[in-house]
């Protein structure tokens, strides 16, 4: 029986388990705000790298198989997993958080720890590979394909039937303002890159107006010259404080030169707003305040917080061990 925790796991390897509190509250953020701050990660971070140098001192010079080994996963998790993170984020696939997550896992736990209970060993599925950072990212993958099965399901229930059922779910429109996620329609069906809600909750509070004043006349909302002064917008998150309010966004912008061919003032706001409107384009934004102004259901992909998974592939990883690895063995594909 263990009579201290060293016996259950090396110091680092204890430590490096402060990883699952952290990436569990961060996923509990993502969820509620699909916000996580920065600072999250600068502490389990600085953490890695001084367990990192701590491993790298035991092992360099490599004198071992078993030494260059460690260096070899050491080189893949910080040369493979860590740019592959940066890349999905810069691609689109990744939001910042994401990335910074599977950064600071890539740093934190480039081979496989190992945990002594009674009577087992964690994890229990160990890849030949090795790479535990690369063994947590496989088991976030595969614990989010779950997520649309349950999308699919739910509709089903539901009997909410559709071409994007696998991805969203029908909302109503005035729920709009405190939620999460995309548009899937436009005035002429279904897409996969309709108007993102934060840009929504943007434009609005540019305009210092809300969802039901919108939809209650269109029409003004529509006529460009109907704009005045403008507001902050914000970065569009649900409990941020609303454009036209005095806030540590400051006050009203003056009163821009209007074009009359700028349909809701859309191109203005994109032109006014500091960065971008997490990537839309005046037309999208155009076709989004159509959808919401007409309509009283519509198809919304709530998108998947990827921290969520992350954290329980990392949960999966720690206990279980490699998801891909002891499925595709139990079918004996290996």
């Amino acid at each position: 029986m263990p009579t201290s925790l060293t016996t259950l796991a090396s110091l680092p390897d204890l430590l490096r388990l402060l990883a699952v509190p952290v990436l569990g509250w961060a996923a509990y953020r993502d969820i509620q705000t699909r916000r996580v701050p920065n600072r999250t990660w600068l502490p389990l971070g600085v953490l890695g790298l001084i367990l990192l140098a701590v491993d790298l001192w035991a092992v360099v010079p490599p004198t071992t198989f078993t030494d260059r080994l460690v260096l070899l996963r050491t080189a893949i998790s910080l040369g493979f997993v860590a740019p592959l993170a940066y890349l999905f984020w810069r691609l689109g696939g990744f939001g910042g958080a994401d990335a910074k997550a599977l950064i600071v896992l890539a740093v934190l736990f480039p081979t496989f720890p190992t945990y002594f209970l009674p009577g087992v060993a964690l994890p229990v599925v160990v890849p030949t590979l090795g790479v535990f950072s690369m063994t947590i990212l496989t088991n976030t993958v595969v614990l989010g394909l779950a997520y649309p099965l349950g999308v699919a399901l739910r509709n089903v229930l539901r009997r909410d039937f559709a071409p994007v059922m696998l991805l969203g779910h029908r909302s109503e429109v005035v729920d709009l303002s405190e939620a999460h996620g995309r548009l899937m329609e436009t005035t002429e069906g279904y897409t996969r890159s309709g108007l993102d809600l934060d840009a929504l909750r943007m434009y609005l509070r540019w305009r210092g107006t809300t969802l039901a004043d919108l939809r209650a006349d269109p029409e003004n909302h529509r006529d460009p010259t109907s704009v005045g002064e403008t507001y902050e917008p914000t970065d569009g998150a649900v409990n941020a404080a609303s454009g036209g309010q005095p806030s540590e966004f400051g006050g009203p912008h003056a009163p821009a030169e209007v074009t009359a061919d700028d349909p809701w003032a859309a191109e203005r706001f994109l032109d006014e707003i500091e960065g971008s409107a997490y990537g839309t384009d005046a037309e999208t934004l155009r076709e989004g305040l159509a959808v919401v102004t007409d309509r009283e259901l519509v198809w919304v992909s709530p998108g998947i917080p990827f921290v969520v998974p992350m954290f329980l592939g990392l949960v999966a990883a720690l206990t279980y061990g490699d998801l891909l690895v002891g499925l595709l063995g139990s079918l004996g594909l290996l």
